[in-house]
């Protein structure tokens, strides 16, 4: 009787050690983003008329639309992530399956329309996480290993089928490492809005302008397919929190024996886990090759697929913090867009700031040690920023890898992945 009550709590309660004490109130979150809006405006208006332009383009709404078109693909992929380990099986696949993504997208686009492209992408990556479902759920082989491989099948399939596909449409622009071009997917501006919020802008007024120039980038040449994975985004988070299908879902990244034992078909539930998580990839790839480009390159994911895992880490298995880390790794991205080397260097004295901010919340919860790095980072950071003008453009062009590691290196103190994550499973141990 004991071990039968033990068992029910274990599974309808999967998040425990998400509990209340890991999440942020929206009173919180709001806090915060005001808080960093104001302190922006605030360096904004000190800085010099040089440097003011710098903080212009870091507010504008030609750099926030950079960053969202950045960050989309990013969170597609962590979303993909996320649904694969709640199920309690890691994925490191995620680039090839956005490999598959943008290579199917881009052959199918062409072919028909850009929507159908769209099918053809999310199909393409579902099939690399089938793939990835058949070695780790049903042979029960190392996860981590099985994701490798994985990628290495997708690239390598990728490209030998552009050769034998694309190389023969030269004459419409394909060629061994490039599809012949696609026509571009629907955007929209809400009329009027745009244009009042451009005209705040321009007026540098303080706090105003910068909410203006951030508003009006998420209104203005808007693809049709952001739209829809901010709807995915949303409808994960009720699918995975605000439904059996969720909680059966998590029970099995948490304790699967005890989920099994319950009447939960483990293996089918991880899965639609895995197929979905790809599928949420292949999408990532598709907005690479059909909205950011409306072509597919080789090599293009550049690397995302493994950003969106960390993304994911940064928001501890859940939608509303991996948006958030989606949208950091997509503005660091973007900044190299948008006359990198002096923004990255304005950016450096709010980095800075913050990095001080950290330091002292540290030391007030008595972390000593984490404090100390934060506040000698932030000292480091702003001693460049005095000493230099601008950063060199390399630098620049890894900004999103680094901004990856210092994020990652100060959110490790608090993450918590489900328990069964990257566990062989067998069907029988619930019983």
């Amino acid at each position: 009787m004991s071990a039968t009550v033990t068992t029910t709590k274990s599974t309808s309660t999967p998040d425990k050690g998400n509990g209340p004490a890991s999440r942020m109130s929206l009173g919180k979150v709001l806090l915060i983003v005001a808080g960093a809006l104001i302190a922006l405006s605030v360096l904004r208006a000190l800085v010099d008329a040089a440097q003011q332009a710098d903080f212009d383009r870091v507010t504008s709404a030609g750099q926030i639309g950079a960053a969202l078109s950045m960050a989309v693909p990013i969170g597609l992929a962590g979303l993909g992530g996320l649904w694969s380990e709640r199920a309690g099986v890691v994925n490191i696949g995620l680039e090839g399956m956005m490999i598959l993504g943008t290579f199917f997208g881009a052959w199918a686009g062409y072919q028909t329309n850009p929507w159908v492209g769209v099918l053809a992408g999310v199909l393409g990556g579902a099939l690399g996480g089938l793939v990835h479902a058949v070695a780790t759920v049903t042979f029960g082989v190392d996860h981590i290993i099985s994701g490798v491989a994985m990628n290495i099948l997708a690239l390598g399939a990728t490209t030998y089928l552009a050769k034998r596909w694309f190389e023969p449409l030269a004459d419409i622009g394909g060629s061994p490492k490039n599809s012949p071009q696609v026509d571009p997917i629907q955007t929209f501006t809400v009329p009027g809005l745009s244009d009042w919020l451009a005209d705040l802008e321009n007026h540098h007024w303080f706090l105003v302008s910068d909410v203006a120039g951030i508003l009006g980038g998420l209104v203005t040449d808007i693809s049709a397919l952001t739209v829809v994975s901010v709807l995915l985004v949303v409808g994960s988070f009720f699918a995975l929190w605000r439904t059996s299908f969720g909680l059966r879902l998590r029970s099995c990244g948490e304790n699967p024996t005890a989920a099994e034992s319950l009447g939960v078909n483990v293996y089918l539930y991880k899965y639609a886990a895995v197929v979905i998580s790809g599928g949420l990839a292949g999408l990532g790839g598709v907005f690479l090759a059909l909205v950011r480009s409306h072509i597919y390159n080789e090599g293009q994911t550049g690397g995302r697929g493994y950003i969106g895992l960390a993304a994911m880490l940064f928001g501890n298995w859940r939608p509303g913090g991996l948006a958030m880390g989606a949208g950091l790794f997509g503005y660091s991205d973007a900044l190299q867009l948008r006359n990198g080397g002096a923004t990255v260097h304005a950016l450096l004295l709010l980095v800075a700031l913050g990095l001080a901010a950290l330091a002292a919340w540290r030391i007030v919860r008595k972390s000593y040690v984490a404090g100390a790095v934060s506040g000698a980072a932030a000292v480091a950071l702003l001693l460049w920023y005095a000493l230099t003008d601008t950063v060199p453009g390399g630098l620049v062009g890894a900004t999103p890898y680094i901004v990856t590691l210092l994020v990652m290196g100060l959110a490790s103190q608090r993450l918590r992945m489900p328990k069964a994550n990257n566990r062989p499973y067998r069907k029988g141990q619930g019983t």
